[in-house]
């Protein structure tokens, strides 16, 4: 009788923290959903009067240039860049607070047209900095095609950004099959992310580097989480690698498989992209 009380009294604590845990992890989404919704309104409502001050300080700046003495010219241009900065950081904030509230349905997604057009995209960034982009036999996955153009213009831009001083950057996309999921990759040459960092960076406005060093506003890699668990995925810091930087990420199939996607890995069938000399 003794056990038997035991065990109920066991159950029934069992049963009531399982409630509790479900209540925190209700409290949690609702808390989550009212953060995006703040983000989402304040914005929105922020980009209009943001654009006045952005457009007036520029006409400040054009209109009386060398007519005040330098430090009134040194002022206006803190003020103008200022507000050009804080136009990035609203603009990220909206598409951040954007994921997941569209309407657009998912379907499937063409990963190689779709990596063509967001690198043809980038051409220019690319050219500048005398950059390749190169990508293997990419599947077909299922999703939103605006934000998975979203998710791979972010990672090969942050790649081509944090290059290394001593070569030109070089930026591989690759596709395997993991289980059910198609598992992608962005590898390239650049500067590396230490270990110790690898979750880090995907935590909204962390900085590993000052603005000074980098521009940014510290919400692109967090954009690209979001956007895969909007999918139903995974993405993580690959640091097995000596130099560069690998992003892995998961996304679903699409429903209709297309014959010749392989497991890719990387360095097999590369085809390159918009490179400076096209």
């Amino acid at each position: 009788a003794g056990l038997l009380a035991q065990a109920d009294a066991a159950r029934d604590e069992l049963t009531a923290s399982h409630a509790r845990l479900v209540e925190q992890a209700e409290d949690l989404r609702r808390s989550n959903r009212d953060l995006e919704q703040f983000a989402y309104v304040a914005s929105h409502d922020l980009q209009e009067p943001l654009r006045k001050v952005a457009s007036f300080t520029q006409l400040l700046a054009r209109r009386y240039e060398g007519q005040l003495d330098e430090r009134a010219d040194q002022y206006i241009g803190f003020a103008v860049d200022g507000a050009k900065r804080m136009q990035r950081l609203i603009n990220d904030l909206l598409e951040f607070s954007r994921v997941g509230r569209s309407d657009d349905q998912h379907v499937d997604v063409d990963l190689d047209v779709l990596v063509a057009g967001a690198v043809g995209d980038l051409a220019g960034q690319i050219a500048a900095v005398g950059g390749e982009v190169t990508w293997s036999d990419l599947p077909v996955v299922h999703g939103e095609p605006l934000l998975l153009t979203q998710l791979v213009t972010n990672l090969v831009s942050n790649a081509l950004k944090f290059r290394a001083p001593d070569r030109s950057p070089v930026v591989q996309l690759s596709a395997r099959r993991s289980g059910s999921r198609w598992e992608l990759a962005c590898t390239d040459n650049g500067i590396g992310i230490d270990e110790q960092h690898a979750d880090r960076v995907f935590v909204i406005f962390q900085r590993l580097h000052s603005k000074e060093s980098y521009e940014g506003t510290g919400i692109g890699l967090a954009l690209c989480k979001k956007i895969v668990e909007h999918h139903g995925g995974q993405i993580w810091v690959d640091t097995s690698g000596d130099h560069g930087t690998t992003v892995r990420w998961t996304l679903p199939p699409g429903t209709v498989e297309v014959p010749g996607s392989t497991d890719a890995a990387p360095g097999d069938g590369d085809r390159p992209s918009a490179t400076p000399d096209e």
